[in-house]
């Protein structure tokens, strides 16, 4: 059976971490395609194991802007 889901990546660090939102499995790799090799085979491993009901939709994935105002720091005052 095939399905497609999402997968969010972001770097920490010196790793890329992916995450599947619709079953909140993440994984991680050195490189964004082996951190999604690695989450392709974690979700996999996931719903081999767990009795999981797939989202019968796509999710809506967006980016948002925000401003704020960052109070200054009193660490060493």
């Amino acid at each position: 059976m095939m399905k497609t889901l999402s997968a969010v990546i972001h770097k920490e660090g010196n790793w890329f971490v992916s995450l599947c939102p619709e079953l909140d499995v993440a994984s991680q790799g050195k490189t964004i395609e082996e951190a999604i090799d690695n989450l392709k085979e974690a979700v996999s491993l996931y719903l081999e194991d767990e009795d999981v009901n797939l989202p019968d939709s796509e999710p809506i994935i967006t980016t948002i802007e925000v401003s704020y105002d960052k109070a200054p720091s009193t660490v060493g005052s």
